[in-house]
């Protein structure tokens, strides 16, 4: 029976199975030379390259909006409060 390969591409998707190592790790976070998405070091598909400028900005924008959906809770409480509706009939 073939063994199965442990990394490759499916579909124009990487994945990779391999025991991953914090050499191996750290070096696929960090790319300098590569794109904002790098291949992930283990599993499928693609994670943020922190060498890059752009992957800071979408941390920083997904962090402000995490921030703000979990500051925007007690605003909701505040609203829950009946509300009395008039309706004229002329």
């Amino acid at each position: 029976m073939a063994d199965k390969p442990t990394s490759g591409e499916i579909l124009g998707v990487p994945y990779n199975f391999e025991r991953p190592n914090f050499r191996r790790m750290l070096s696929s976070y960090w790319e300098p030379g590569e794109g904002m998405l790098v291949e992930k070091p283990f599993g499928v598909g693609y994670t943020l390259n922190l060498a890059n400028w752009r992957s800071w900005i979408v941390l920083a924008v997904a962090g402000a909006l995490l921030w703000h959906e979990q500051g925007s809770g007690d605003d909701e409480e505040a609203t829950d409060e009946p509300v009395e509706v008039v309706v004229d009939d002329d």
